[in-house]
């Protein structure tokens, strides 16, 4: 029973922050391809910052220089730290995660965390 359960999210004043979390759980033999996405109401779901390969990072041109994407190992966990929130950052932020279950690589879904960013 695999879950990614993200937490963390809720309703800040723009130029604020709040930090994500995103913590895996279950029989996982692998994690690898962990990011952050976003969907808007209206809006496809876009990623903001992921790892790549090794610990290589990758950002969204918005994310970039505000968002900071880091992770725990032993706590198989990812974070999103996100700072000077605006309007635009409002969204249902989901984690993601290819892991590595009964021998199948997936991409697995958390149910996502809601940021609203008041005026």
């Amino acid at each position: 029973q695999v879950q990614l359960v993200e937490s963390g999210g809720g309703l800040v004043q723009a130029g604020g922050s709040l930090r994500l979390s995103c913590a895996a759980s279950g029989t996982i033999f692998g994690i690898n391809g962990m990011g952050w996405y976003r969907q808007a109401p209206g809006k496809q779901r876009e990623l903001v910052a992921e790892f790549t390969s090794g610990d290589t990072t990758n950002y969204a041109d918005s994310a970039k220089g505000r968002f900071t994407i880091s992770r725990d190992n032993a706590k198989k966990t990812v974070y999103l730290q996100m700072n000077s929130l605006n309007a635009e950052d409002t969204a249902v932020y989901y984690c993601n995660a290819r892991l590595l279950v009964r021998n199948i690589w997936n991409n697995y879904w958390g149910q996502g965390t809601q940021v609203t960013v008041s005026s």
